[in-house]
């Protein structure tokens, strides 16, 4: 099997993990890796936390979504670094470490999914697994330039992955090339159906809101280029009462779930969790059950809302993330606290209805790639990947890459 050198920090060391491939097909001479929440048979599945790690027993089986690539001919060469518990944007694990960016040593990569995302930028895989619940493809997609997508909430089995927060936890993956990435999809979303090219842009004007003037600006060939191939252009408002009440729903019932997922363990084990992380473990034990009834009353409301918004031709255009990949380990509390309520203000909408969103390394700012999210109606992930390879066949590389 094949041999990795690490030279991204993006895999794990406690608990490594390869495979052979099982079967021929779609997948034959890709090698992949699978973020650090995949079950793989025989091995124990780390969370991004050593107390967890070490409290829980190797797996018996191979998660449906392994399975699946390894039958169709992939190698998984990798179980890659995960932020802690998967609660966390940044990429920036603070028993592990982070993963590196190939666009600048500097900046993070980006969370959950961090290692997968990292991985893929510097090309030690073709393509590579992670999660989405409230942004961890999308996120790291933008920060390191790459195609990343949340799938359609239920459309791709979730047997073998470690249970976060089920109502919003999705499978997702990376890859640089437009191609192998429709490749995957057709092992992933064997069952999905094309209904042809989207026949209207729809732009987000409050995301676009949301984000500072240079980073709105900055998006603006890259609509261009997204109106080109689609045609029509219209605009939409996403949210009625604001993206910042969405987010707030968001975040009731993600805590919710994240609590009755690991509170019996975080409560018996009292594991030493890092800033940020602990003071989320903290809030999540303390949701109210009439908060949580109005928020899954309001996620309701967004529901029928966007299903009415978005017709059946229609792409939604927003952007992935406030800004830029970050300076590693630079960050003030107080900011990062404002750009995560800034960040998932954008990301909420999909999760909340069940959409499935990519982000599309389409915009640069200050020498560093920027995504640009696609969204669409539910089980319209194949459209977007279609979208996806017309408009960006392939991704941008590095400079430090394109002079190798």
């Amino acid at each position: 099997m094949s041999v990795i050198e690490d030279t991204v920090h993006a895999f794990c060391r406690d608990n490594p993990a390869a495979l052979a491939p099982t079967g021929d097909g779609a997948l034959d001479g890709l090698r992949f890796a699978a973020k650090d929440v995949f079950e793989i048979a025989g091995t124990r599945t780390g969370f991004g936390q050593p107390d967890w790690l070490a409290s829980h027993p190797p797996a018996r089986a191979n998660a449906d979504a392994i399975d699946r690539l390894l039958g169709a001919g992939a190698e998984l060469v990798g179980r890659t670094i995960s932020d802690e518990l998967c609660y966390s944007l940044t990429g920036d694990n603070v028993h592990y470490g982070a993963p590196v960016n190939s666009w600048g040593l500097d900046r993070l990569s980006g969370g959950s999914s961090s290692g997968s995302a990292a991985a893929t930028c510097a090309g030690l895989v073709d393509f590579a697994l992670g999660t989405d619940c409230g942004g961890s493809v999308r996120v790291p997609a933008s920060y390191c330039g790459l195609l990343g997508l949340r799938t359609t909430h239920g459309r791709v089995p979730t047997d073998g992955l470690l249970r976060f927060a089920n109502a919003f936890d999705c499978i997702g993956w990376f890859a640089r090339d437009a191609e192998i990435f429709e490749r995957v999809a057709r092992v992933l979303l064997p069952e999905a159906r094309e209904h042809g090219p989207f026949k209207r842009v729809l732009i987000a004007t409050d995301a676009f809101e949301a984000v500072d003037d240079e980073i709105a600006e900055a998006f603006a060939p890259a609509l261009e280029t997204l109106a080109a191939e689609v045609g029509e252009v219209g605009e939409v408002r996403l949210s009625e009462d604001g993206l910042d009440r969405w987010f707030e729903t968001f975040r009731i019932i993600q805590a919710a779930d994240v609590w009755s997922a690991l509170g019996d363990w975080v409560t018996r084990t009292r594991p030493a969790l890092g800033p940020g992380v602990c003071e989320r473990i903290e809030q999540a034990a303390h949701i109210d059950e009439v908060e949580l009834r109005a928020a899954q009353a309001h996620r309701a409301e967004i529901t029928v809302r966007l299903d009415s918004l978005i017709g059946e031709d229609d792409v939604v255009v927003l952007p992935s993330t406030p800004r830029p990949a970050p300076p590693r380990g630079g960050g003030d509390a107080a900011l990062e606290t404002t750009y995560r309520f800034q960040a998932m203000s954008l990301l909420c909408s999909a999760g909340l209805a069940g959409l499935p969103q990519m982000s599309l390394p389409l915009a640069m700012k200050e020498g560093l790639p920027l995504g640009l999210s696609i969204m669409t109606r539910r089980n319209g992930d194949m459209r977007l990947i279609e979208l996806a390879g017309r408009v960006c066949p392939r991704v941008p590389v590095p400079p430090e890459m394109a002079l190798a």
